[in-house]
């Protein structure tokens, strides 16, 4: 990189960082802090749940399978779009009534403080390793660009997202997700697309130069297809970061809304950075690391001040998606297990300076599994392995079939979470065993605890007034 694009990018992680001191002036309360108020219109929030969805592992990641696979690496990222629609087709609705900020808190409503616990604990767990995911990115693309060591470019990338996050809460998150999505979107789809495809020749030419197989929809196989479904599909559906991005509209009609359209944008963002893979594969077909495909065809391509611009966009994938699973990981902690078993009577000043605390313990805590792990695809199969097959049945059942015990979602919970972590010291952490055996395990305590073990279910706490204003 040059002067100029060294400056870009600088520039860049300044803003990001006194958008987090704005942010503090804003987070006056609890809801502001973890829910920036509820007050997001349909644009801006279409941006910050596009921006959570797309981080460094959606963005490096389809790019490294366009790569290996070619078009069919598109369906890493679509299964993630087609979870979040579902989220907004068919769970809006159903949790819009509850005054909560936390899946566990809606669990817990419904089946007990045990259940709220152990869910709390699980989805903590997964979102952290989200947040592994882009500490890894983020050191990879501070390593490659401007030569640093990866350990500090870990530590240094993961400090900014730590500062704007800590100060501002959800607030500086929102503003700072408006800023990424808009630099992600021209990064991508107006800068890096076109100049990937003009310097192959062409659409028609690059599909003339790939493998056939490049060209096909399931070259990268049904069972790794199959694997995205159960992995993301589930699990956007009941991810802790995707429920807060929901929860910070103004009204259900837009959280509805804005979850179907960042669907589709992550479909077609998946398509489009399949393609620019298959254009690293022509123009640089002896990569040691297909994970570095797309830093090292922009380095390529691309002129000083967009190749800036460029990376920024790689860099606001990665931070967007890092700060939103922190946060959620720590609103999870200071909610449903600090409030409920530490201190009870917190004041909203309280929960705010508790979760600054929890934030920062998490942060340092990502940034030594990140040196540990190494692996960005790795990382974000386990995070989502724990998350799909532990939470999904308990919670989707849950709102669909009102006879489910208190006991067969805590079982079901504890259960399923065991049989995963067997699962993967038996099949590995890439294998989609883990996961399926895991929900059917879920399924199986939490309809025969049901149906044999009866009980007068705790009744439906939902508030009068919905968490949307």
């Amino acid at each position: 990189m040059n002067i100029l694009d060294t400056f870009v990018l600088l520039l860049y992680f300044g803003v990001l960082m006194i958008i987090g001191i704005i942010g503090v002036k804003k987070a006056k309360s609890e809801k502001d802090f973890v829910l920036a108020g509820s007050r997001l219109g349909y644009y801006s929030h279409v941006g910050c749940l596009a921006a959570v969805i797309i981080g460094g592992a959606a963005t490096m990641g389809s790019t490294s399978l366009g790569y290996n696979f070619g078009v069919s690496g598109l369906w890493f990222v679509s299964m993630m779009g087609f979870g979040i629609a579902a989220l907004g087709l068919f769970v809006v609705n159903k949790i819009g009534g509850y005054e909560v900020f936390t899946i566990s808190q809606l669990l817990g409503k419904r089946f007990g403080e045990g259940t709220q616990l152990i869910s709390a604990i699980v989805t903590a767990i997964y979102t952290l390793m989200v947040v592994v995911t882009q500490v890894i990115g983020m050191g990879n693309v501070i390593h490659v660009l401007l030569g640093w060591s990866l350990i500090p470019s870990m530590i240094i990338g993961g400090g900014i997202v730590l500062f704007y996050t800590i100060l501002g809460g959800m607030w500086s998150i929102t503003l700072t997700d408006i800023i990424q999505f808009i630099v992600m979107t021209i990064g991508v789809f107006f800068i890096m697309f076109p100049f990937s495809v003009n310097s192959v020749g062409g659409l028609t030419a690059l599909f003339s130069s790939v493998p056939e197989a490049h060209l096909s929809l399931t070259n990268i196989g049904w069972d790794r297809i199959f694997q995205y479904f159960l992995l993301y599909f589930f699990g956007l559906m009941v991810s802790q970061d995707i429920w807060q991005r929901v929860f910070t509209a103004r009204n259900q009609k837009i959280a509805k809304k804005s979850a179907i359209s960042a669907g589709l944008y992550s479909v077609l963002y998946g398509l489009v950075l399949s393609i620019v893979g298959m254009c690293a594969l022509v123009l640089l077909p002896n990569l040691g690391d297909s994970q570095s495909a797309f830093t090292s065809l922009a380095l390529e391509i691309l002129p000083p001040g967009l190749l800036g611009l460029v990376l920024a966009s790689v860099c606001s994938a990665l931070m967007s998606n890092a700060s939103g699973a922190i946060f959620a990981s720590a609103t999870l902690i200071t909610n449903d297990i600090i409030k409920v078993y530490v201190k009870r009577d917190m004041t909203d000043r309280d929960i705010i300076n508790t979760s600054r605390i929890v934030i920062f313990g998490l942060g340092v805590l990502a940034i030594i599994f990140s040196v540990w792990i190494q692996n960005i695809l790795v990382a974000l199969d386990m995070a989502y392995a724990i998350l799909s097959g532990a939470i999904f049945v308990p919670l989707i059942i849950g709102l669909y079939w009102k006879r489910v015990t208190s006991k067969a979602a805590f079982y079901s919970i504890i259960a399923s979470s065991l049989v995963i972590f067997i699962s993967f010291i038996i099949f590995g952490i890439t294998s989609t065993l883990p996961i399926i055996y895991g929900l059917i395990t879920g399924l199986v305590v939490i309809v025969g605890f049901t149906l044999i073990i009866p009980e007068n279910n705790i009744e439906v706490n939902k508030e009068n007034t919905s968490i949307y204003k």
